[in-house]
């Protein structure tokens, strides 16, 4: 329902049949309308009522044609409704007050995958408070569990069994036996396991789960009628789960009770005529080509989804299905020679194991991405029974690094260097691990120094490390130089590509910077908002700035006002919100070169808009702090040094107050700044962007002295600030 030039428009949608319904419209509380019409997703209703005052005092009601109320709709009166609340930060963890906040904070934190905060700071420091709390002891264990930390979680599950069964066996919720269960399991401890999701089926919650865990089992020791039993349980508290589905059908199966196996398989399609475990269990009941094609379009040619289907076989004993399940993924992947050998070795076919532990070994890890829990069973069971391979400690390390478990991807990725020296990614990685886990900034420049050796003709390579020697201060004729020599291999990234004008600018080859970026196309990319524009910006008011200085007015005036549009090759366009108050203050002193006056007073007058107060700037479209810097010049010219000064003392009074902050990451912050592969230290960047607000606002008031000192106090932290750069021997224009 909306208001219409005419009067009022309702629309109604609907996502199955409805024939004669009644779209039913009120007014006041009496009947205007009502319309009968057969509503469908391909039939829609809409009409247009010449009603006047559109408001609360209208309703429209839509039902079936029993009059069964299908929806209803009254705008909201127009009353002045209490602004909400705002959201406020999670505190840290030792000011959280109880351990019922502390688990929920964080539970939260879980659940939004924080960017920042993590929720082991929240659960351990409850477990500081209260060791055996029972909440906080399961969430921390399946925190562990589900990173790959199986013995590890066993702990926090028990603690957490003790805590609930000290008065009571059987406790009110099953949870933590079941995810000790689930611990033990992946150990390899199946008995311990089975008591476990045994005691969790005395709870309404996990029984469903807990029935299909110890169906699991039995049919592992072929126990099938038994299996079949708990699998019936486990459908009276979720009868639409397909996985217990597919299992009791595979038990059918087995026990050649194909009959009701094929009745099974009729009904479960009917639930879920997607579900690719039934398809399967469909294609070994009646192997058709039209089945055979519903599966393989179920699978759709990705090796996650086979692994899906034979994990479930997997972990029901039945290894032969699970084998043939990966073999129906025809391409080549470490990952499937990995399965293969694991279940063969399962199987007792030792030499077939062998077979495929070695072409796993041997085959090409580009592009392999281990992600599940079970890989890393099978990876172990590949480090541990082929231990030379090397590439499974590479594709583990990954899995744990991305799982924040960084101590021991650290080691894995260490092994692998050790058994596989000539493998760049791994070096790579591996000087991730040392600067940015174990601050380690000379180790990490070493193993990314060998993977550009190895690799040399990997464009990212390149750019990270270019990366890291920004991080080391590098000297920036030197980077240029290591850029300039890989051209072929910078021009293939835009983020490269940009880091190299980035550097010509920074070194003064503004026409040089400006002619890349107008032969260059640009695509946008995540952490890359901004960094085009910011040095097609730098560049052209520098050239400006030098026209300016040979009384080139009207060049500097046409380079000043190509850089207040941006070309489309750059690949974003100009923030609303942002400001130009450097460009406009040079054509303002442009401007007045060529005599023009009044223009140039325009634009001083410009220059002195938008925020005048300074802040962090943390991202790209905050307002740079240096452009009150420009405010305060522009006043000059304006003659107005009273505001300017003001302008001055703004920038130094920032500074000083915020020179010895303690950094902390804003809590709702949904990301960082910038796209980083190797951490930023904001502490320095503190500390730097304080030093340079304090030296302009020095240079403003002419205190050339106290400026230069502070412009050499930020340049000990970083050899790359533009502003700095452009400003430690900046030159105040006359006031005429």
């Amino acid at each position: 329902m909306e208001q219409s030039d005419n009067g009022v428009k309702i629309r109604a949608y609907v996502t199955s049949n409805f024939p004669d319904a009644h779209v039913l419209v009120y007014q006041n509380d009496e009947l205007f309308a009502d319309e009968t019409v057969s509503l469908s997703p391909e039939q829609t209703f809409e009409h247009e009522y010449q009603i006047a005052n559109f408001g609360s005092n209208l309703k429209v009601v839509i039902k079936d044609q029993q009059g069964v109320t299908l929806v209803e709709y009254q705008p909201d009166k127009d009353d002045i409704k209490p602004i909400p609340d705002a959201a406020s930060a999670i505190p840290a963890p030792t000011e959280v007050k109880t351990n019922d906040e502390l688990y929920f904070a964080g539970q939260h934190l879980e659940q939004y995958r924080h960017a920042t905060y993590r929720p082991d700071d929240y659960y351990l420091e409850g477990l500081k408070r209260d060791a055996g709390d029972d909440r906080i002891n399961d969430a921390y264990g399946l925190l562990l569990y589900r990173r790959g930390l199986f013995a590890e979680s066993q702990q926090y599950f028990e603690k957490a069994v003790a805590r609930e069964t000290q008065h009571n066996t059987n406790p009110f919720y099953g949870a933590a036996h079941y995810h000790l269960g689930l611990s033990l399991l992946m150990q390899g401890k199946t008995v311990a396991a089975y008591d476990h999701f045994y005691k969790a089926t005395w709870s309404y919650e996990t029984q469903s789960v807990g029935y299909l865990a110890l169906a699991e089992i039995d049919s592992q020791n072929n126990h099938l009628d038994k299996a079949i039993n708990l699998l019936d349980k486990a459908l009276v508290t979720n009868y639409h789960d397909m996985t217990i589905r597919t299992l009791k059908i595979n038990l059918l199966r087995r026990l050649n009770r194909l009959a009701d196996a094929t009745k099974l398989v009729e009904e479960s399609q009917k639930i879920d005529p997607l579900d690719i475990g039934i398809r399967y269990e469909k294609c070994q009941l009646d192997n058709t080509v039209a089945n055979q094609n519903d599966l393989s379009i179920a699978l759709n040619g990705k090796l996650n989804n086979h692994l899906d289907l034979a994990e479930l076989y997997i972990k029901s004993g039945e290894f032969g299905e699970a084998v043939d399940i990966i073999k129906m993924y025809t391409a080549d992947d470490p990952l499937k020679d990995y399965y293969e050998s694991y279940l063969l070795a399962k199987m007792g076919q030792k030499d077939s194991a062998d077979q495929f532990a070695n072409a796993g070994a041997a085959a090409s890890p580009d592009y392999v991405f281990p992600n599940r829990l079970f890989d890393v069973v099978v990876l172990n069971y590949i480090i541990d029974d082929y231990p030379t391979d090397g590439l499974a400690n590479y594709y583990l390390g990954n899995l744990y690094y991305d799982r924040k478990v960084y101590d021991r991807a650290t080691k894995l990725w260490e092994e692998c260097t050790q058994l596989n020296s000539d493998y760049a990614m791994a070096h790579r990685n591996l000087s991730i691990a040392y600067y940015n886990r174990q601050h380690e900034p000379q180790r990490a420049l070493e193993q990314l120094s060998k993977a550009v050796q190895l690799d040399s003709n990997n464009s990212r390579l390149i750019f990270e490390i270019d990366t890291l020697y920004e991080k080391l201060n590098k000297p920036l004729a030197e980077r240029l130089k290591f850029l300039q020599d890989h051209f072929d291999l910078v021009s293939q990234r835009d983020d490269s590509y940009i880091s190299l004008v980035t550097l010509l600018n920074e070194t003064g080859g503004y026409q040089q910077a400006y002619d890349l970026i107008m032969d260059h196309t640009f695509h946008p990319w995540e952490g890359g908002e901004g960094k085009v524009s910011t040095q097609y910006e730098y560049a052209l008011v520098e050239l400006s700035k030098q026209d300016i200085k040979a009384a080139n007015f009207s060049d500097a005036i046409d380079k000043l006002t190509t850089a207040l549009t941006y070309p489309r090759s750059i690949g974003e366009g100009k923030l609303p919100i942002a400001v130009d108050n450097i460009i406009d203050y040079y054509l303002g002193l442009a401007y007045r070169g060529s005599g023009d006056e009044q223009t140039a007073i325009k634009h001083f007058k410009k220059a002195t808009e938008g925020l005048n107060e300074p802040t962090d700037m943390m991202y790209y479209n905050d307002q740079p702090a240096d452009t009150i810097f420009y405010q305060g010049l522009a006043l000059e010219q304006l003659d107005r040094a009273d505001l300017a000064k003001g302008r001055y003392y703004k920038l130094i009074s920032f500074g000083e107050h915020h020179l010895f902050d303690k950094f902390k990451m804003d809590y709702f912050a949904v990301s960082l700044p910038d796209a980083l592969l190797f951490d930023e230290d904001y502490q320095d960047r503190n500390s730097v962007h304080c030093y340079y607000l304090m030296a302009l606002g020095h240079l403003g008031l002419g205190h050339l002295d106290k400026a230069k000192e502070l412009f050499d106090k930020a340049l000990s932290l970083t050899n790359h600030h533009q502003g700095v750069l452009r400003h430690q021997n900046f030159e105040k224009p006359e006031v005429k």
